[in-house]
């Protein structure tokens, strides 16, 4: 019995290009990644950022692959885009009138473009504030003041944007959606060099090789349920009516179903719950205030207070963020126009309420599991002793965009086996040739 084989998607031209095209941009990215901005001493800002792990800064060093660590002119990174996104997201919810343009093609239109300029506008923000940081820490900046402030803004809100452009491309011409590849290429870099110094923990003791494989049964075991979880999805049987045809046929009704996942917030609630809890302790750093670093103390990882509060805002932001994304009003109407329903639930608002009901439900158990995520790196770390990070918000990301660009791949594949087929398939019938 031979074993069955495995397709080559390299031998498919339209997608080989695609593959190409995302690796080169991926490429261009990382070299990016890895030049200082004029005037900065980046092994000052490296040896700050050593022990910036659980604050603002760590969180977003992270998510630019340690750009702002190395003050890089990609120190940004996707973040301005992804904010400015995430803005309209909102407003889209809170105002009908976004909300109409949302829906309509040129409006879409309008509203990328306007995620363009909001793009530019914060990464002027940010790159601004950046430099002004820099300029704080010692022996960082050779030369503080207006001219360096104006020439960081610029490099960093260029490379801003040229990695907006980037991710377009990536999404227009190459393979996956573009902004989160490049998330996730940062992520993968990132987590590449602590993978290959654990031969080196093990030597000198800092890990013990039954910890080392506990850790690994522990990591293996959470990224598959990571991955059930994610692809999991409550199916709702929905079926339009049969129709009657011509000369007395009956076309039997569709039946089909809607898929409400479980996970429909994605990592964001993480995002946000992070963003908040890390802000006392930030702030904290930089300011003598007492009553601030009392609060920051409260808030230190490792209490009871911490984890208390980050169980809570997971909760609160997942809800929330399904909220903004998944609108069962909308849903219920577009099935009343095509004539669909839900099995034994009339159609309108009571099937809006009923797709409500059940999403709520399903959330509850979502949110959970973020929590479980987010929180048990933290465990693993403080328990295990493990001296590299293991990130559930890195966790989430990486899975999420493989399983969505492995996805991409086999339809690709898929498509052009269909396509072959209708070339090449011919049936017989009543003595002529019918293409298929």
């Amino acid at each position: 019995m031979t074993a069955p084989r495995i397709p080559n998607p390299f031998n498919v031209p339209e997608l080989k290009e695609k593959i190409l095209f995302t690796l080169l941009c991926l490429f261009v990215y990382r070299i990016g990644a890895h030049i200082t901005v004029p005037g900065v001493n980046a092994q000052a800002t490296i040896d700050f950022f050593r022990n910036q792990s659980g604050t603002l800064f760590g969180v977003y060093n992270l998510f630019v692959g340690g750009g702002l660590s190395r003050a890089t002119v990609f120190a940004l990174g996707i973040m301005p885009y992804i904010s400015a996104s995430i803005f309209f997201q909102i407003m889209g919810a809170v105002f009908p009138t976004v909300e109409r343009l949302q829906k309509e093609e040129e409006g879409r239109k309008k509203i990328t473009q306007w995620t363009r300029y909001l793009t530019i506008g914060l990464a002027a923000a940010q790159g601004w504030g950046v430099s002004l940081f820099l300029e704080q820490l010692q022996n960082a900046v050779a030369s503080p003041g207006m001219g360096f402030r104006i020439v960081t803004t610029f490099f960093l809100t260029t490379g801003a944007v040229f990695i907006m452009w980037l991710g377009e491309q990536i999404t227009e011409r190459g393979l996956g959606n573009g902004m989160s590849l490049l998330i996730f290429f940062s992520i993968i870099e990132r987590v590449v060099p602590s993978a290959l110094q654990i031969p080196e923990y093990l030597r000198t003791g800092a890990l013990s090789f039954p910890r080392l494989l506990l850790f690994f049964a522990i990591m293996l075991a959470v990224v598959w349920i990571t991955v059930a979880i994610i692809v999991a999805a409550r199916r709702i049987p929905i079926q339009i009516p049969r129709k009657v045809m011509g000369r007395g046929r009956i076309r039997e009704g569709q039946k089909s179903f809607i898929p409400l996942r479980l996970l429909t917030a994605n990592v964001m609630p993480i995002v946000f719950a992070q963003s908040i809890i890390i802000v006392p302790g930030t702030m904290a750093q930089f300011s003598n205030i007492s009553w601030l670093r009392d609060l920051s103390d409260v808030f230190q990882r490792g209490s009871l207070a911490y984890y208390l509060v980050y169980t809570v805002l997971i909760v609160f932001f997942t809800y929330f963020y399904t909220a903004i994304v998944f609108n069962p009003v909308d849903l219920s109407e577009n099935l009343k126009k095509q004539g669909g329903f839900i099995p034994g639930v009339k159609p309108g608002q009571r099937t809006a309420d009923y797709i409500d009901h059940v999403l709520s439900r399903i959330t509850l158990p979502g949110a959970l599991f973020l929590t479980a995520v987010a929180v048990l790196p933290m465990i693993l770390l403080d328990y295990f002793k493990v001296p590299f990070a293991f990130g559930g918000t890195s966790l989430l990301i990486v899975v999420g965009v493989a399983l969505d660009t492995v996805q991409q791949v086999q339809q690709h594949m898929i498509l052009r086996q269909y396509d072959s087929f209708m070339k090449q398939g011919r049936i017989r019938t009543r003595g002529r040739q019918r293409l298929m």
